[in-house]
């Protein structure tokens, strides 16, 4: 079987993006590869994972272990509190399948190391696949049952994480399959049933049947059962599967034909008929007969024959009542789904932690339908990949045969950048979770994804952003490469920038903004919005200027309100935070930079040597056109007085070996073990250190231990001026003697 997790990554829309958006892309893929035109050296790096030492870049001080003392989280005006009310952020990873059920040896050594870089809370990941790579048994006709082993690996593993300070959050309906034993009509083309799952009886029934047996399962480790274990933080219900997404992207025509279809495929003719039974149930409730012969008679049907649902090639044509007859059809199943599994969750199992729908994805489309539902709920989402990889099916075999991204800098284009995509979504009242996030491997750019999203999620006072995935396979005994796009364990940029990533969000180093500019939407205005362009992404709000989440909180009021009204006009660039602490600009010649300035974390992201911007304690005379740096107090310390300093300096990151193609947008040879990083090199100077006698550099290895001996910085009249690249690294602790 292909990998299930790689078919669930693929965004659908991007073939429709690309050829629309080829010209800026092609221009962009200039840009890049202009400023990268220099080859560099790449030297190996590798990230450890089987001993897990006491680093000295240790941020495991922002977590509270362990979790669940004195009750559960809940939601208090709009934000996630502790049983004693005091506010709390997630900083999380992803685990998906064999990663997220570890061995017992290996269990340990994964959450010291995800706590020692401030991870505090995972996503477990497509728990509903078959043993090993999930907990559902094998050694039967159906997938009714869970495997104990399976189970046994999970219950160890979550009370190691809970012990260390972090939280879980279980998810549900992921890549479950079925077998003829479950009783599920025509199951062997269905795939991973998305949209069906919202409306089949059988395929509901199935769901809370899963549900129940995970939910009331016993932990022996923890002595206590999942729904009531206040260390579990969150349950998702599904995972971007929206019954209405589907419609908007032709799913629900009946054409599919072929057994094991993958994940995004059409449904099969009998679940089509079933729809559209279910939808003219629904019209005669709502609609006087006349309305509906009128319609019949629109579609080129005649008599009492049940009226057609539209397809997506019809949307424009279809006339409003009608258009939004149907769309208001979808988003009433999807409500009914939300509240009634609510009502099951909560009223027949008696689930205590907070609970999720579903989340706002594929933001080439809009995402205020699914939103509508998904905010019925405890908690709102979201995900978002900066250049999800497109991937190439061979016709012949109908297998992958690669893929694409375009591979240039978000820097450069802020408009459409992962933060104001995900800006969109936040709803007021809700707490805002990003459950999935990612710079995918290859892209030649990703060291900028973690620190600007970091610092961007403080400034829209969002609660969690989980980073996807920390693998999809066992971590602790994988080879040092990265094995997959959405790898984190083996990435030596994006793991030690977790760490200072922590401190930026958790700690709050980055202020929220001091204003929060609100929006409402009528339900015509969500309905329609299905029809606006996919040029109007990722608001579709026409007119609303997509600079404003660069300078100010989003958030949505109502989804039943007053419509959208107007917004101040396009702000002149630099666009710079209301609280003055964040600034991103744009160069002359299109390149970017992400200056983050506050008391107790600085950075610059992007195009640094073009820009020669500064913070209040740092510059950069590197020579690497693309870098990105941050300093970060690691004690209560502003920089300017801390004694300890956490510094990441990091660009590129590849595997051995690895073979772009000439234009940089594929990979003709994935590479091998081990990992290699283009190291910073140059010269940073830290700025109005107070009373500083000395400063000393301490590199780090990939598990966070000290390589070397420290290197002194050198004092100078403008600051302390120290040399990076030797040795190599990605990160060092600095010590400032006073």
């Amino acid at each position: 079987m292909n990998n299930p997790v790689q078919g669930l990554r693929q965004n659908r829309n991007l073939p429709k993006l690309a050829t629309a958006a080829s010209s800026l892309a092609a221009l962009l893929a200039a840009l890049a590869l202009n400023t990268l035109a220099a080859e560099p050296v790449l030297r190996p790096f590798p990230v450890e994972w089987r001993a897990h030492p006491q680093s000295p870049a240790d941020v495991s001080f922002l977590l509270t272990a362990p979790v669940g003392q004195g009750g559960f989280i809940r939601s208090q005006d709009g934000h996630f509190v502790r049983p004693d009310g005091k506010r709390l952020r997630f900083w999380g990873v992803n685990l998906t399948m064999q990663a997220g059920l570890p061995s017992k040896d290996a269990a340990p050594v994964v959450a010291a190391n995800l706590a020692r870089v401030g991870v505090n809370c995972v996503r477990f990941h497509f728990l509903d696949r078959p043993a090993p790579t999930g907990l559902i048994a094998t050694n039967r006709n159906d997938t009714r049952a869970l495997a104990p082993a399976q189970l046994d690996r999970l219950d160890f593993f979550i009370a190691e994480l809970k012990q260390r300070g972090l939280y879980s959050d279980l998810n549900l309906n992921v890549g479950r399959s079925y077998k003829a034993g479950d009783g599920v009509r025509d199951h062997e083309w269905l795939g991973f049933a998305k949209a069906l799952t919202y409306f089949d009886a059988r395929l509901l029934e199935l769901q809370r049947e899963y549900a129940r047996q995970l939910l009331t399962h016993r932990n022996p480790y923890t002595q206590s059962e999942y729904r009531h274990e206040p260390a579990v933080a969150l349950i998702e219900f599904v995972n971007e599967n929206s019954l209405v997404e589907a419609w908007m992207d032709g799913r629900l025509l009946g054409g599919n034909t072929n057994k094991n279809p993958g994940t995004w495929t059409d449904m099969p003719a009998s679940y089509a008929e079933a729809l559209t039974a279910k939808f003219n149930t629904w019209l005669k409730d709502r609609f006087p007969a006349d309305t509906l012969a009128q319609w019949r008679g629109d579609a080129g049907v005649a008599g009492e024959a049940l009226v057609p649902r539209l397809k997506p090639k019809e949307f424009g044509k279809a006339s409003k009542e009608r258009f939004h007859a149907e769309a208001s059809f979808y988003l009433d199943v999807e409500r009914e789904f939300f509240t009634g599994m609510r009502r099951f969750l909560r009223e027949d199992l008696g689930v205590k932690p907070l609970l999720a729908g579903n989340s706002d994805h594929g933001h080439s489309r809009t995402g205020y339908p699914q939103l509508a539902g998904i905010a019925l709920l405890d908690v709102v989402d979201s995900h978002v990949y900066w250049q999800h990889p497109n991937y190439v099916t061979d016709t012949a075999t109908g297998r992958r045969a690669g893929f694409t991204i375009p591979n240039t800098p978000m820097v450069n284009d802020p408009l459409h950048s992962t933060v104001v995509q995900l800006s969109r979504s936040a709803v007021a009242g809700k707490p805002f979770t990003v459950s999935e996030v990612n710079h995918p491997f290859p892209h030649e750019y990703a060291a900028e994804g973690i620190p600007i999203l970091a610092a961007y999620a403080a400034l829209q006072d969002w609660d969690g952003v989980f980073w996807y995935t920390l693998g999809h396979r066992d971590v602790v005994s994988a080879e040092p490469k990265v094995a997959g796009h959405f790898d984190l364990a083996s990435d030596p940029v994006k793991m030690c920038q977790l760490a200072a990533g922590a401190l930026m969000f958790l700690r709050g180093d980055v202020q929220p903004a001091r204003r929060t500019v609100e929006r409402s939407y009528s339900p015509e205005q969500v309905r329609e919005s299905i029809r606006l362009p996919w040029t109007e992404r990722p608001y579709f709000t026409p007119g609303f200027p997509l600079s404003l989440p660069l300078q100010s909180a989003m958030r949505v009021r109502s989804f039943d309100g007053p419509p959208t009204g107007t917004f101040a006009a396009e702000t002149n660039w630099p666009a710079r935070s209301d609280t003055g602490e964040l600034v991103w600009s744009l160069a002359p010649d299109k390149t970017g930079l992400v200056a983050i300035n506050t008391p107790r974390s600085q950075a610059l992201v992007g195009f640094a040597r073009s820009q020669k911007q500064q913070t209040e304690n740092l510059a950069l005379d590197v020579e690497n056109p693309f870098s990105a740096v941050t300093l970060s107090a690691l004690d209560a310390q502003p920089i300017d007085k801390s004694a300890k300093l956490l510094l990441t300096a990091c660009a590129r990151v590849a595997n051995s070996n690895m073979q772009w193609n000439e234009k940089r947008t594929t990979l003709t040879s994935w590479g091998r073990a081990p990992t290699v990083i283009e190291p910073v090199a140059g010269k940073i100077l830290l700025r109005n250190l107070k009373a500083a006698g000395r400063v000393t550099a301490q590199a780090l290895d990939g598990g966070g231990r000290a390589v070397g001996a420290p290197v002194a910085a050198e004092n100078s009249e403008s600051g302390w001026r120290l040399s990076l690249g030797e040795p190599v690294t990605t990160w060092y602790l600095l010590t400032v003697e006073r």
